[in-house]
């Protein structure tokens, strides 16, 4: 696979005609690897913001891929991928070149917040305009440094605060090859998703850009299994696209569920919720996931499963009010989804890291 960037070559050394990757005017030569800060904002007390793109460009032509964390700033699960992707010594021998943009959105990264400063949700800006709001600006650079230079992307997302996702890929794909490329990410549950308005992968597709995007763990926090998921699957991805060798990258032995289909289960009642079910357990029409108690422990509602299927996110809080979304469930034609689940992750526990630290 040969990207926007790249041309066919042969041989170890830079191949005739591969140019400098371009982005911010700055040239990014073969076979070498940089940060460019490309300018967004200054803050009110004269602090200037960056949006950060960390290059690797190959010796060898190739796909580009962009992978992208903390568009909400609070989701920093995200970053610490980024940071465990850049240093793998299998970018080494890249083919093509990848941008990493670990933190997109810095103001609300800086104030551990979703937003903007103005309350915008970046998500929801695209494609932005040079002199719209701050989101619409951020939004345009993006477009214009990160995805116009791109053949494919990941995003990288977590629940909100409060709330946990089991590892998951969305796509909504426009390419044969995509969802197959959400297959071989290899997380435990792959769903088709729809396209909202103003978010990144509906104006990367109209540019002829797929994505996936990936959701797990939650909001301000790191945890050990969405990392090493995360890594893995862009890891895997990068492999099928040419980009990498096969040494050093694992297979999973067990493939993605794929969900048709997807449903919230809300508060009958508010109180406080004792749950009985995590993400990752599989569910039946009318099973118990919880109880929601008046503190007085008079009256109690029961949290019924709409439909049988798998957990895949819920609420962290045991305070709840009428109507707010606890449960995440998705529809699955599979028997047993959480032995899948329980295999997938055996595996990620059994698999080397790649890298010594574990997140804490």
């Amino acid at each position: 696979m040969t990207g926007r960037r790249g041309e066919a070559g042969a041989g170890g050394g830079p191949p005739p005609g591969r140019d400098p990757f371009r982005i911010g005017g700055v040239a990014v030569v073969p076979g070498t690897r940089r940060t460019v800060d490309l300018p967004v904002s200054v803050l009110s007390d004269h602090t200037p913001i960056t949006m950060s793109v960390h290059v690797v460009h190959g010796r060898r032509p190739g796909p580009c891929l962009f992978v992208s964390a903390a568009i909400h700033g609070d989701e920093v699960i995200g970053v610490e991928i980024a940071r465990r992707l850049l240093r793998l010594p299998l970018l080494d021998g890249l083919r093509g070149t990848l941008l990493v943009v670990p933190i997109v959105n810095t103001f609300g990264f800086l104030n551990q917040s979703r937003y903007l400063p103005d309350r915008r949700d970046l998500n929801r800006s695209f494609p932005g305009s040079e002199s719209g709001s701050m989101a619409g600006r951020l939004a345009h650079l993006f477009m214009r440094e990160v995805v116009a230079n791109a053949d494919f992307g990941i995003d990288l997302h977590s629940a909100a605060i409060h709330r946990t996702n089991l590892p998951q890929v969305r796509v909504s794909p426009s390419k044969p090859d995509t969802e197959d490329l959400a297959r071989i990410f290899g997380a435990p549950v792959v769903m088709r998703a729809k396209l909202r308005d103003g978010s990144l992968r509906l104006e990367a597709r109209r540019r002829g850009v797929d994505m996936l995007l990936y959701e797990a763990g939650e909001g301000l926090r790191f945890d050990e299994f969405s990392g090493r998921v995360g890594v893995t699957g862009i890891v895997r991805v990068m492999h099928a696209m040419g980009m990498i060798p096969a040494k050093g990258v694992s297979r999973a032995r067990a493939a993605s569920i794929v969900a048709h289909g997807s449903s919230w289960v809300r508060a009958p009642a508010g109180g406080l919720l004792r749950m009985f079910k995590g993400t990752g357990d599989a569910v039946v029409a009318g099973e118990m996931l919880g109880v929601i108690s008046d503190p007085f422990g008079e009256r109690e509602a029961p949290v019924e499963s709409p439909a049988p299927g798998l957990v895949i996110g819920r609420t962290n809080m045991p305070v709840v009010n009428e109507g707010e979304a606890l449960f995440h469930i998705a529809e699955t034609p599979l028997s047993d989804p959480a032995a899948r689940v329980e295999t997938m992750t055996n595996q990620v526990e059994a698999d080397p890291m790649f890298d010594e630290d574990e997140i804490i």
